[in-house]
């Protein structure tokens, strides 16, 4: 019986090595493995051509940062879009408990959790100005008043992915739905 046993252990081993003959000669050669996140990425930003409209008023839709923060925000609803590369382009509106507001152009990009602004509000508050644009720049989380960090997490994006197209992310954002209380 031990015979029987030791001679299937060693036509069942001779099997498994065969199958592996595919492998490189030499096991320290990984020159064809690629590890997934050492791949060069083929993604390309769209270019914005053009600026939304500045926001109207009926247009914000509020939502929630920090209970710690004193300032008010908001996205233009008439601004946001999902763009073919995936990125989540939107105005959002911060207004002090005085009523100084800033306004930007921004965009979110759900795979990299990476944030870009192409625009802010003018001097002269009747336009955009390009010249404060920058690059993508990581979010941060422990930032008080990280709004970018609150629109990826709650409305925007769930798994590196963007969560709908613009309508459904406007919809969840009038009626409050974030990504927790979809989870629920």
């Amino acid at each position: 019986m031990k015979a029987l046993v030791l001679a299937l252990a060693c036509v069942a081993g001779s099997g498994i090595l065969a199958g592996c003959s595919h492998l490189p000669a030499n096991p320290k050669d990984d020159s064809t493995f690629q590890y997934l996140l050492d791949r060069k990425s083929d993604w390309k930003e769209n270019k914005v051509e053009a600026l939304p409209p500045l926001p109207n008023e009926r247009d914000l839709i509020a939502f929630d940062v920090s209970q710690n923060s004193p300032l008010h925000y908001a996205v233009d609803a008439k601004s946001l879009s999902v763009g073919s590369d995936d990125v989540v382009r939107y105005t959002v509106v911060i207004t002090s408990p005085s009523g100084a507001r800033n306004v930007n152009y921004e965009g979110i990009r759900c795979e990299t959790y990476e944030w870009r602004l192409y625009a802010g509000l003018n001097a002269d508050h009747d336009g955009w100005d390009r010249s404060v644009a920058n690059d993508w720049t990581r979010i941060e989380n422990g930032n008080l008043n990280a709004y970018q960090a609150s629109l990826y997490q709650d409305y925007f994006c769930a798994s590196k992915m963007v969560t709908g197209n613009a309508k459904t992310i406007i919809n969840n954002m009038r009626l409050n739905r974030t990504a927790n209380s979809l989870k629920q």
